[in-house]
């Protein structure tokens, strides 16, 4: 169930935050595991120190685990960690992103457009 605003309940920012990382949760995964394997802990870390929220390990794993079922990472233990690297394909699908990353930027701020009226 989606999620909507709760003025009240929280600050605005943080609520749409929360809601576009949830949302872009994957594309944060692979464009992150570009730089070097990660844990899911790695990941929820990230996540906290980055955009100020601490998402839950579930959502994490099942992202985590989501991405591996559709070969874009693959994951292997390491001692008592499973950490995650990217595949060919998910390697491919992390440079598709970043050449839309444009598109993306002009579809978020349509959704602002005068919207001022």
């Amino acid at each position: 169930m989606m999620e909507t605003i709760q003025i009240r309940r929280r600050n605005i920012l943080y609520q749409l935050r929360k809601r576009t990382i949830k949302n872009f949760m994957d594309l944060l995964i692979l464009l992150n595991l570009r730089k070097g394997p990660m844990s899911g802990y790695d990941v929820i870390t990230l996540i906290f120190e980055n955009f100020g929220f601490l998402p839950s390990s579930g959502s994490i794993y099942s992202t985590l685990y989501a991405l591996e079922r559709e070969g874009l990472i693959k994951g292997c233990w390491s001692g008592k960690k499973r950490l995650y690297t990217l595949t060919t394909k998910g390697e491919e699908a992390a440079r598709t992103a970043l050449a839309l990353s444009s598109n993306i930027e002009s579809l978020v701020q349509n959704i602002f457009k005068d919207q001022t009226a």
